[in-house]
């Protein structure tokens, strides 16, 4: 089980996300008011909260949602689940997609550090079931 520590969004793509509080999930869509909402595959992005905090004991100073992250959660190793795992949150079902990205070398993180870590522990999902996550609502694996 895990816990929801960050929601964040941004309206025009390329831009670091901001802490929101709360979301409103939009089925087969994404987060209202977040740029990479859409039909696709990659609808939501997901970090696991240690691996933020294993970057930032590097020396790294970023705030939530400067991967590019909509969700921050504490307790699930997102990297470790396959695609096709589905997850639950409040009234929101999110499935798993896509594990890591190509980096483009580009992002002002890689500029400033060398790394990032969002190409190898980010994961993506589709919105299966709409509803609202909040932060401080639990997410558990479903299947």
């Amino acid at each position: 089980m895990g816990k929801v520590l960050a929601v964040c969004t941004s309206p025009a793509k390329g831009t670091p996300k901001q802490n929101v509080q709360e979301g409103n999930f939009i089925q087969d869509f994404g987060i209202e008011g977040d740029a990479h909402a859409g039909k696709w595959h990659r609808q939501v992005s997901l970090l696991s909260y240690n691996k933020i905090e294993e970057f930032r004991k590097r020396g790294a100073e970023v705030e939530d949602g400067a991967f590019g992250e909509n969700l921050v959660v504490e307790g699930i190793d997102f990297r470790a689940l396959p695609v096709g795992t589905r997850l639950g949150c409040s009234d929101v079902v999110l499935e798993i997609t896509q594990i890591g990205k190509e980096c483009h070398h580009g992002c002002q993180i890689f500029q400033k550090m060398g790394d990032c870590i969002m190409p190898r522990e980010g994961v993506f999902a589709k919105v299966i079931r709409g509803g609202k996550i909040r932060v401080g609502d639990e997410m558990m694996i479903l299947r």
